[in-house]
């Protein structure tokens, strides 16, 4: 599939040049081996920078050229004593995709020797480096592994076994731009310096380390028990979840395991309240009955306590086990609980592999299939972008924080009613308190505006669904969103029960439900689902419309004795980042698991490197809950990351990267509105959700805890008043629905292509859904391009739309994303 990385009007390749070169290259019909292409002349060049800037030579550099000379040829003033001293080695210029990709792993590299010998000097110690001719050595060394492994893609070797370095090297850009490519560049080079005093022994030894195929032998005390596991599949509002709580309410002991704090909290409350002790255990928060041996439990699922035998588990949203990054939660909370009945509730597509895991696990399946309570309906027209024609119990979907709050506004102008929010980022007391604020029919608060967070199960009385937009910002560049992701969300119109309702309901009813196949109900209301812009409408009805292809693979994560083993054939000194991607890159896994992608763990562990931290503490610190894209949360990791080094210093106030006095200011003294304001809370509010997650692994240094939850309601305080008072300039959402209008038929075009080659339209896009995300990424996005591009009479700015520059896959079965604006 094509490719489509642009950044301010301008295609991948193009970002990481200077000067605009338009002089069309000669035709070549000659067809590259392996599927190098030659470029179009339709495509626009740009010239590298002059050979003169890129050496290091003590001369001034040059004004540019005038732009009537810059399509004339360039001589190459290379001279032999650049040649002999090794400041030069030339890529041959050629015109195929893999050429230009060549030339820019040749930048990487002088980027990388830059850094290593001007910035990252105290690296290289623990990589076994000892002088700077050493290090020169090496590098000149690994340069030419570049050379040779890009010469090898121009003649046509490509694939994963043949060249392994250029497929992670393309793969890394292709996933994650220039950045992702630079972070696998020094990755590569590590490996290089490291892996050359490995014995063969020590290399035996890490690939039985590394040997993952076999995820259920990790859990012997699980497969020991023999378990019954009920499978509970069906659409969106269908009453799974219902049946399976149910059948938990009934046993003695067990335990709720959900995808989000909220779900988690919203049951606990729910137990609590028919008089059923329960106890509420998130990463953060820990509720127990006191004075109490048997209560039942409550938590995230990856909280879910894997030495405890137990009657009954309930694991929600199960078809998040093949999640990119979350995936593993899923499959360790179903391989490892150890509940003699476990009830897994999700979509009809994760049958076949849920199968599949029980027959290898020796438990026996009972399937229990489900029908939706109430119709789901699409409407036939969009709202053409006329707010004035939402009605009692809309729900707008959106996906970017700020772009939640500009139409907050852009509805409370309009309609003069009052509107509610929930988005991931927002604590999950005060996403509870704006969805009983909609929920309730006795206020104004007449409509909702939301992210995906309303797809995983929130208990909300929606009438009617509508897609502000069709595609959002997954950490990497902005894609149109799954068929089943459309499908979780639009099935929470017509709401057959809330949390309200469940409470009222007395505690036996309904305990036997789960041994019939489906439950019939009076139909309270038809469930609508529509868009705001007439050019997402045909997403979504093609979406509604399409059956979701089964799930093929769970997510699965080293443990964390194996990591303790596999780091011990390292130095001692050795990034613990290197450590965890040596052991992703040499394990092997089974065809029906997938390693989840290490997102910003891998940035964690670069963080609390310099600190004296044993190995175990640095995987607790990866597995936190973490939001370093948040202004400043780098500041938080470290200084915590130094008092657990220095085994004190964690009290709250001694913190110095905590911002507690911006509790003492009003929330309109700050610099930037409440806008500012609102945005600096809720990082606090991550900072001290992290403060609390820690105090429970390192309780002797991080020991005001009950303090750190007082501060926390505070901060959760602020952000109900900023909820109340903010306003965002609605024009940037108005800029960005003409942007995105043209990004969506680059999209559709994309999608009838992949169709026509006989492929799901989802096949090119992973399973990324973060849904507990703040959608940081998406408001960066929003924020940019709102800003730095200019729409004029409604016509876009000529370099918008890019070029599509294609990357042939490394065989016939691998494919990759297109990142998209």
């Amino acid at each position: 599939m094509p490719l489509a990385i642009r950044r301010s009007g301008q295609c991948a390749f193009c970002a990481f040049r200077n000067t605009e070169w338009f002089a069309s290259p000669p035709w070549h019909p000659l067809q590259q081996q392996n599927g190098a292409r030659h470029f179009s002349g339709k495509i626009r060049r740009i010239r590298p920078p002059p050979l003169e800037s890129r050496l290091r030579l003590d001369r001034p550099s040059r004004p540019p050229p005038p732009r009537n000379l810059r399509a004339r040829p360039m001589p190459l003033r290379i001279t032999a004593e650049h040649q002999a001293e090794g400041a030069y080695r030339p890529f041959l210029r050629t015109e195929t995709t893999y050429g230009v990709f060549g030339k820019l792993l040749s930048e990487q590299v002088s980027v990388l020797r830059s850094r290593l010998q001007n910035r990252d000097q105290h690296l290289i110690a623990a990589w076994g480096i000892t002088s700077d001719r050493e290090l020169e050595e090496q590098l000149t060394s690994f340069e030419k592994g570049i050379e040779e492994c890009s010469r090898r893609a121009e003649e046509g070797v490509v694939s994963k076994a043949d060249n392994p370095l250029f497929y992670r090297l393309r793969q890394a850009f292709v996933l994650g731009n220039v950045k992702e490519l630079a972070a696998e560049m020094k990755y590569a080079f590590i490996n290089h310096v490291v892996s050359s005093t490995f014995t063969t022994q020590d290399q035996a030894n890490q690939d039985k380390l590394a040997d993952l195929r076999y995820p259920v032998e990790w859990f012997p005390a699980t497969r020991a028990l023999q378990r019954t596991v009920h499978l509970h599949v069906g659409p969106t509002n269908s009453g799974k979840t219902y049946h399976a709580l149910q059948r938990l309410e009934a046993a003695e002991t067990g335990i709720y395991a959900g995808p989000l704090r909220l779900l988690a909290h919203e049951v606990y409350s729910r137990f609590n309240a028919k008089g059923k002790p329960c106890a509420l255990v998130t990463g953060e928060e820990r509720r127990v009955p006191e004075a109490m041996t048997n209560f039942m439990s409550s938590c995230t699922v990856e909280m879910v306590p894997l030495n405890s035998v137990m009657d009954v588990a309930v694991i929600d949203e199960i078809q998040m086990m093949s999640d990119a990054e979350r995936g593993w939660a899923w499959t360790q909370a179903f391989l490892g609980v150890q509940a003699k009945e476990v009830h897994l509730c999700g979509e009809v597509r994760t049958i076949q592999l849920v199968t599949d895991l029980c027959k290898s696990m020796g438990d026996t399946l009972i399937i229990h299939r489900y029908e939706r309570l109430s119709p789901l309906k699409m409407e036939r027209q969009s709202l053409n972008g006329d707010l004035s024609r939402l009605q009692k119990g809309d729900a707008v979907i959106l996906f970017s924080r700020v772009a939640i709050h500009a139409m907050k506004a852009d509805i409370e102008r309009t309609t003069g009613k009052r509107c509610a929010v929930v988005y991931g980022s927002l604590p999950p007391e005060t996403r509870a308190q704006q969805a009983a604020l909609f929920n309730d029919p006795n206020n104004d608060y007449d409509f909702l505006v939301a992210s995906d967070a309303v797809g995983m199960g929130l208990n909300l009385s929606i009438k009617r669904i509508i897609f502000e937009a069709t595609s959002k910002h997954d950490g990497i560049g902005f894609r149109l969103i799954r068929t089943s992701e459309i499908k979780q969300i639009a099935g929470r119109a017509g709401r057959f029960k809330t949390a309200s309702d469940a409470i009222q309901k007395s505690p036996s009813e309904g305990v036997e439900a789960v041994q019939t196949e489906k439950k019939e109900k009076p139909v309270k209301n038809i469930g609508l689902v529509t868009t705001l812009e007439n050019f997402d409408l045909p997403i979504v009805k093609k979406a509604m419309e399409t059956e979701v292809e089964p799930l093929k693979t769970a997510g699965i994560f080293p443990p964390s004795n194996i990591l303790l083993r596999f780091a011990n054939y390292f130095p001692p000194k050795t990034p613990f980042s290197y450590i965890v991607l040596r052991l992703y890159e040499i394990s092997s896994l089974h065809p029906r698991f997938h390693l989840c992608r290490l997102k910003e763990q891998i940035e964690v562990a670069d963080l609390i490197q310099p600190y004296d931290l044993t190995n175990m503490d640095r995987i607790v610190f990866m597995s936190a809950p973490v939001a370093i894209r948040e202004p400043g949360f780098a500041d938080v990791i470290t200084e915590f990351a130094e008092c657990v080094a220095k085994q004190t210093g964690g009290e709250l106030l001694n913190l110095r990267s905590l911002n507690l006095e911006m509790l003492d200011m009003d929330i309109h003294a700050h610099p930037e509105g409440t806008k500012g304001y609102l945005k600096e809370a809720e990082a606090l509010h991550k900072a001290l959700t992290l403060y609390l997650w820690l105090s429970y692994r390192f309780a002797g240094i991080f020991r005001s805890q009950a303090l750190a939850f007082h501060v926390k309601s505070l901060v959760e305080e602020k952000i109900d008043q900023c909820l109340g008072e903010v306003h965002f300039d609605a024009s940037k959402r108005k800029q960005l629905t003409k942007l995105r209008q043209r990004a969506v038929e680059d999209q559709v075009i994309e999608m009838e292509a992949a169709e026509d080659l006989g492929q799901h339209p989802d096949s090119g896009r992973e399973i990324r859904t973060p849904m507990e995300g703040d959608g940081s990424d998406a408001d960066e996005a929003f924020e940019d391009q709102a800003t730095e591009i200019g729409i004029e009479g409604g016509a876009r700015r000529d370099g918008l739309s890019g070029a599509s520059i294609q990357i042939s896959p490394a065989s016939g079965r691998s494919r990759y994303n297109s990142a998209n604006v």
